[in-house]
């Protein structure tokens, strides 16, 4: 048993496996960074009841996050060819990622913003703040501060997702463990481990990043 373990972490295979990890955070940082700037954006809309607008984003909010995500990246890689675009696995992981991703970020955005006693609100106002101002500055502030741990609990969750993407043949470090094991069936155990540590490492990461965000804030 030793012995499999020495073999499957010869210095080409972790290579290949680092690549993966590699491939895995790029996926990653780029939809984090894209679902929270959109999903930011749409859960303000909700929030705000802008007439028409916010009944049909939050429509399409509802629809989206109630679809699996791996339909989603059926869609996004073998459906859009058939309307003319056709993604590279990485950028369709990533659109697929950020999609869906997004539509869970602005449900913890709106109720974030709920979560702001209406009195600062009425404060920002009766010091001359509009109300975009006072929500830009005042209340969005606050309610940062109460949706990081939710926040950063989505973000190690998109983590974990990208593993899905393997469906699409995504090189991340799911699918190379698979293609080492497949050359050697001994190596299964090996690879479940490493993928597993490599996996704790980034998400346990964030959970440190979330605890240090809290406390800065408190």
């Amino acid at each position: 048993m030793l012995q499999n373990f020495i073999d499957a972490y010869s210095p080409d295979n972790l290579r290949y496996l680092l690549g993966g990890l590699w491939i895995t955070i790029l996926v990653s940082v780029v939809s984090i960074i894209g679902s929270f700037i959109i999903g930011s954006i749409l859960g303000v809309i909700r929030y705000v009841k802008i007439k028409y607008l916010s009944a049909v984003v939050g429509f399409i909010i509802d629809v989206i996050r109630n679809l699996p995500l791996l339909l989603i990246l059926f869609f996004t890689y073998f459906g859009l060819p058939n309307l003319g675009v056709k993604p590279e696995i990485i950028p369709a992981a990533i659109l697929a990622m950020t999609i869906f991703e997004s539509t869970m970020l602005a449900e913890i955005v709106r109720s974030g913003i709920q979560a702001v006693d209406s009195g600062q609100m009425e404060g920002a106002r009766a010091n001359g703040l509009t109300y975009w101002q006072g929500l830009w500055h005042i209340v969005l502030p606050q309610a940062l501060v109460k949706m990081i741990p939710a926040i950063v609990s989505q973000f190690i969750s998109l983590v974990k997702d990208t593993s899905l993407a393997t469906i699409i043949l995504l090189p991340e470090m799911l699918f190379r463990s698979q293609i080492i094991y497949g050359q050697n069936t001994n190596y299964i155990i090996p690879m479940f481990v490493a993928i597993a540590l490599m996996y704790f490492i980034v998400c346990y990461l964030l959970s440190l990043l979330s605890r240090y965000l809290e406390k800065r804030q408190a």
